[in-house]
C-alpha cells in the first residue's frame, strides 16, 4: 500500500497492492495503522456510507463544521469517478485549491480527506459506487455545500447532473461565513494527534 500526500495538506491518495491469480484478486483497501502513520493520528470510524450514481452525476462540494468536522476515507468498488478535494479552510495557504484523483475498480485507489476540506465527485460510469468511512456520524445542522460549478473545477462532463441541494448551494464567495477556519482545523488535528488510538 502506497500513501502519498496530495498538493493540499490533509488530502492523501492511497494505492493498494493487488494480488491476483486466475481465481480473482485480493487487496487491503484500508489499513488503520498505515493511515495513522501517514497522517499523524488514527481515523476514528463512526459511520460507513455508500452512494451509487449514474454517469454524469456531480455530487458536492460538501463539508462540515470543524471542529469536529468529518474526515473521510473514500474508495470506488464499482465503476469510476473523478474524486475532487477542495481546500475550503479560510486562511489556509492552499485555500481554494482543488485536487482530483480517479477512483475506479481497476486501480482501486482510495483518498483520505481531513476535516475541514471539501469533497465531491463526478461519476464517469453508470452505477459508479463509492464507499466512505467517516470519522463522525451525519449531523445535518453542521453539513454545508458549495456550488460545485463555482470553483473552477475541470469536471469531465458537459452537463453535470446535480441534486436540488447542490444546485441551490452558494458559490464560494457567498459561503465564506460558513467555511471552517484554518487555525481551528490545525488545532483540531493537533488534538487528534494526542487522542488515544
Amino acid at each position: 500500500m502506497k500513501i502519498n500526500q496530495l498538493g493540499i495538506d490533509g488530502a492523501w491518495e492511497i494505492t493498494p497492492q493487488q494480488h491476483g491469480d486466475p481465481r480473482g484478486l485480493f487487496l487491503e483497501w484500508y489499513r488503520a495503522d498505515k493511515l495513522a502513520e501517514a497522517v499523524g493520528h488514527p481515523l476514528g470510524l463512526a459511520q460507513a456510507n455508500m452512494s451509487v450514481s449514474a454517469r454524469g452525476v456531480v455530487r458536492g462540494i460538501h463539508f462540515a463544521d470543524t471542529p469536529p468536522g468529518q474526515a473521510k476515507y473514500v474508495t470506488c468498488p464499482r465503476g469510476a469517478v473523478l474524486d475532487v478535494i477542495v481546500d475550503l479552510r479560510a486562511g489556509s495557504p492552499t485555500f481554494g485549491r482543488w485536487e482530483a484523483v480517479r477512483l475506479d475498480d481497476v486501480d482501486r485507489k482510495a483518498v483520505y480527506i481531513a476535516e475541514g476540506l471539501g469533497h465531491g465527485f463526478c461519476a464517469l460510469t453508470d452505477d459508479a459506487t463509492l464507499a466512505y468511512l467517516c470519522s463522525t456520524t451525519y449531523n445535518p445542522a453542521a453539513e454545508h455545500t458549495v456550488h460545485p460549478l463555482s470553483l473552477g473545477i475541470d469536471w469531465p462532463v458537459a452537463e453535470p447532473q446535480l441534486s436540488a441541494r447542490d444546485a441551490a448551494a452558494p458559490p464560494l464567495a457567498d459561503a465564506f461565513h460558513l467555511l471552517p477556519r484554518y487555525e481551528a482545523c490545525l488545532e483540531h488535528y493537533e488534538n487528534l494527534r494526542g487522542a488515544p488510538a
